[in-house]
């Protein structure tokens, strides 16, 4: 699963250029993102492409009460059949801009946070699902997990499904076939991304700010640092 991850006011700025949408101006860096948050999305082919802020936790437009059970992560292996995501996969797909995301390597009892971000020319652009809210109400969105890479596999088994820059447009276009887009929700290829091990501040999610990707202090060595299982949906 991805039940946590970071987006820095300046990934964001980069990421919005690049596919030719306007600024979301009221958004600020954030550290320690987890479902329920509002966060930016893009969605949408050019020229009508748009950036908007969501909540992250699909509802399905058939779930019984708009505020129900929210759907933070869909699996690539069974989006495009899953009753919950099979028509947004067709229609609505979105990218979510990261800089990076967490991961939590058990170890003697304890959840110990690894923090993963390229190694070069960030951000990260996530490949999600959304769905219109009811009235005056945020859209929600799903990111999609695959297989973990490299990096990622001696602390967690999933991650989310990160897109080559050159796919986005493809992925933004309602009109590409499914067979086309399956090859895309691949884990990234071995060395493209740095782990490092961060403070347990991230465990909690009302922890919030840089110090959150500081490394971890003897004291926070010697604590438990349990994970808020609540942030991750």
């Amino acid at each position: 699963m991805c039940g946590r991850y970071v987006l820095k006011r300046e990934d964001l700025e980069a990421l919005l250029r690049q596919l030719g949408v306007k600024d979301i101006a009221a958004f600020t860096s954030r550290y320690n993102l987890a479902p329920t948050s509002l966060v930016p999305m893009v969605r949408g082919p050019r020229p009508a492409r748009t950036a908007a802020t969501a909540q992250w936790g699909l509802v399905p437009p058939w779930a019984a009460t708009p505020g129900g059970s929210r759907l933070a992560n869909a699996r690539a292996e069974s989006v495009a059949t899953r009753p919950a995501f099979r028509e947004a996969f067709q229609r609505r797909r979105c990218i979510v801009p990261a800089s990076g995301f967490y991961e939590w390597e058990t170890r003697g009892g304890r959840k110990l946070p690894w923090y993963f971000t390229p190694r070069e020319s960030p951000p990260l652009v996530l490949a999600g699902l959304w769905e219109e809210g009811p009235e005056d109400a945020p859209a929600t969105f799903a990111l999609i997990t695959t297989e973990a890479c490299a990096e990622v596999a001696r602390i967690h088994d999933r991650m989310p499904v990160a897109l080559p820059p050159e796919a986005a447009e493809a992925w933004l276009d309602p009109d590409q076939p499914t067979p086309a887009l399956l090859p895309l929700l691949r884990p990234l290829p071995a060395g493209v991304l740095a782990a490092t091990r961060v403070s347990p501040r991230v465990n909690q999610v009302r922890h919030e700010g840089p110090d959150c990707l500081l490394p971890p202090s003897g004291l926070e060595e010697a604590e438990d640092g349990q994970l808020d299982l609540a942030g991750l949906g």
